[in-house]
This record gives C-alpha cells, sequence and structure tokens, in this order.
C-alpha cells in the first residue's frame, strides 16, 4: 500500500459531499483517513443481510413523544416530520426503513457519554424508525430538538438538528445524514454543516416549514425529502454516526 496524501482521497461528487478531512471540523482529523483507500471483497451476510430490521415496524415507533414506554408525553414543541424518499430519477423509493436520533428539547442526548448539563426526559428516548410507503412517503411525530454545547472550538454550539438513517435491502445499502431547521442563526457558526463544500447542497439539508403538514392547535409541520443519488443527491456522511452525539 502506498502512502498519499489526503488530499488526494476524495469522496464522491466533490459539490455535494463533505471531504473526509475538514480542519474546522476536528473529529475529522483524527478519523479521515492516511492512505489509498482499498476494495474489500463482500462476504454473502454483507450482501445479503441482514435485512433492514429483525423484528416488526409499528405505528408508535415514528411516535417519539411517546414511545419511551412510560405513559408520559415528551416535553417540548411537537413537530411533524414527513418527506420523500427518491431515487437520482425523482422515483419513490417505497419500504426504506428510516430510524432517526436527536437531542431533547433541552439539547440532551440520552447516551452515557452526553455530559452536557442540560436535563434529561423520562418521557423522550431520542429515537424511533418508520418505513416509507408506496409513494415514498415517511412520517415522524417528535418534538423539536434543541442547540447544544460541543467543545469542537471556543463557544461552539451545534444547530438543532435530526440524524436519519436509511437502509435498502442489506447494511451495505444503510445511509446517514443530518437534518436541520430553517433559519437557526447557528447553521453559519457550525464546521459539520459547513463541511458540505457548496451552499446549494447545504440546502439540501435544511428541512422547510410546510403549514399544509402542520396541524392546528398540537404541531408545527416541516417537510424534507431525501435524494438518494444523482446531481440532486441529498449529502451524506463518510460513516455511519449512530454511535455518536453530534
Amino acid at each position: 500500500m502506498n502512502q498519499i496524501t489526503i488530499g488526494d482521497i476524495v469522496r464522491g461528487d466533490q459539490e455535494i459531499f463533505p471531504p473526509y478531512l475538514y480542519e474546522a471540523y476536528q473529529s475529522t482529523r483524527r478519523r479521515a483517513p492516511m492512505l489509498a483507500l482499498i476494495d474489500v471483497p463482500l462476504t454473502l451476510s454483507e450482501l445479503t443481510g441482514p435485512g433492514p430490521t429483525i423484528s416488526v415496524v409499528t405505528a408508535e415507533d415514528a411516535d417519539l413523544t411517546r414511545n419511551a414506554g412510560t405513559g408520559g408525553e415528551a416535553i417540548g414543541q411537537r413537530i411533524i416530520m414527513t418527506g420523500r424518499v427518491l431515487d437520482h430519477h425523482g422515483n419513490p423509493v417505497p419500504n426504506t426503513l428510516l430510524e432517526i436520533w436527536q437531542a431533547n428539547a433541552a439539547g440532551r442526548y440520552l447516551h452515557k457519554r452526553d455530559q452536557w448539563p442540560g436535563p434529561l426526559d423520562p418521557n423522550f428516548l431520542g429515537m424511533g424508525r418508520c418505513l416509507t410507503n408506496d409513494a415514498g412517503v415517511y412520517r415522524f411525530l417528535t418534538i423539536r430538538p434543541g442547540a447544544y454545547p460541543w467543545k469542537n472550538h471556543p463557544n461552539a454550539w451545534r444547530p438543532a438538528h435530526i440524524h436519519f438513517s436509511l437502509f435498502g435491502p442489506s447494511i451495505l445499502s444503510r445511509l446517514v445524514t443530518q437534518m436541520y431547521f430553517p433559519d437557526d442563526p447557528l447553521h453559519a457558526l457550525d464546521p459539520i454543516l459547513n463541511a458540505v463544500p457548496t451552499e446549494a447542497a447545504r440546502q439540501r439539508l435544511i428541512a422547510a416549514y410546510d403549514h399544509t403538514v402542520t396541524e392546528p392547535e398540537w404541531a408545527l409541520g416541516y417537510r424534507w425529502d431525501i435524494v438518494l443519488r444523482g446531481p440532486d443527491a441529498t449529502p451524506f456522511e463518510s460513516s455511519p454516526s449512530g454511535e455518536t452525539r453530534r
């Protein structure tokens, strides 16, 4: 294996996807590859399994305000997150498993490594899942997450966001990304969002407020479509990040 510079290692369309190494996002300094990437032969289990889920997906899984099993409701502004999963031709992709995870209304994750002293909510797990229907549509009921500090640089705060994971027929088809909310003043200060190279691609990660989705005296509505590939592709992360809070 020949050692090469990090600048020679690129990933996908450089107009859409963030580089492996983005100096302002400190974690990439440790995680970015320093050697040329190599192809690894795929095993049968990687190509065929374990499948998108090992248990039945229920309607309750998509209601993050009540899926903690406590009988109580999560604290925070209720929101409805909906949209479509589309292929590069704009066709809907049905039966796609979507998993989301997020901080609570105080910006706190239910995770042992989260040391931010925001309060935990006993009625909020911060995770949910659903399948797209025949029209490629997904829908979650949740609460708007709060911003939180993350020590990447002095006075660093992450904007409100929700992590999305999409599964096709096997583990190799998993894609992970983050969705942001419109008009958040922290967008311009966030190294993770700004690692996406162009403003057009960054805008693909920001949901739109949709009053037709909003339900009166109940929840605000946001719409965000996910395009799997092609010139309008949604930027995805370089590796699954479900084990991290950022």
